[in-house]
């Protein structure tokens, strides 16, 4: 009986975004705009933590934002009214992740003159955004307190992708059963290097810290 030929086309699709997305990050360098990728599950308070986090960088950096979405416009609308800030609305088409070009074509209807930095709003999932890089400088997570304190060991993946955790609803942890160290050394097994902030979107508390994080990295990765 003759072998059947495999054909792992999976690396293949991803060895090409992997060349996209570096070509994405060398054109995004030259125009001197830093492009963070948030990712978190559905419901954990990206929209709300990025409308804080937006209004304390006013006068600091000039932002854009990308929401991506299966569908509706809520997050966009929500994000221009409350803030002022510019924001699109991207349609995945059903798929559950963006990709480098999926990303680019994003960013060609942003217009990027005098902008320093481009926050993407990912689709919320813990599964598929983190497999594919979308050509941002670095990756962040929001992990709320719902989601419960083991969510790093259940899904590494996403751990091991991200520069920094948020760790959102904390005015709520005393009604679960959350674990804030044993969720800091959850992370650190996936990803020592990865840097974990407590927020509460809610109230603001600790997203000082965020906008602060985003300003020296977009600087950083702007004058270096």
């Amino acid at each position: 009986m003759d072998e059947v030929k495999v054909i792992e086309i999976k690396k293949s699709v991803l060895e090409d975004n992997e060349k996209d997305a570096d070509a994405l990050r060398q054109e995004l360098k030259r125009k001197g705009v830093f492009l963070l990728n948030l990712m978190s599950a559905p419901g954990s308070g990206k929209t709300t933590t990025l409308i804080q986090t937006l209004n304390r960088l006013k006068g600091r950096l000039n932002v854009a934002v990308m929401e991506a979405d299966i569908d509706s416009d809520v997050d966009a609308v929500k994000i221009q009214s409350a803030t002022g800030v510019p924001s699109i609305q991207l349609h995945t088409g059903g798929m559950c992740h963006l990709d480098a070009e999926m990303t680019r074509q994003g960013l060609d209807n942003v217009a990027l003159g005098g902008v320093d930095l481009v926050i993407l709003e990912n689709v919320g999932n813990l599964v598929c955004p983190a497999e594919f890089d979308t050509g941002a400088v670095k990756n962040a997570m929001i992990l709320s307190v719902p989601e419960g304190h083991d969510k790093p060991l259940k899904y590494p993946l996403m751990f091991q992708v991200c520069d920094l955790v948020l760790i959102n609803k904390t005015d709520v942890m005393p009604y679960f059963d959350f674990d804030l160290d044993k969720c800091r050394e959850y992370i650190r097994m996936r990803n020592p290097k990865a840097q974990v902030i407590p927020i509460c979107a809610k109230t603001g508390e600790g997203v000082d810290a965020f906008a602060d994080w985003l300003v020296e990295n977009t600087k950083n990765w702007k004058y270096a």
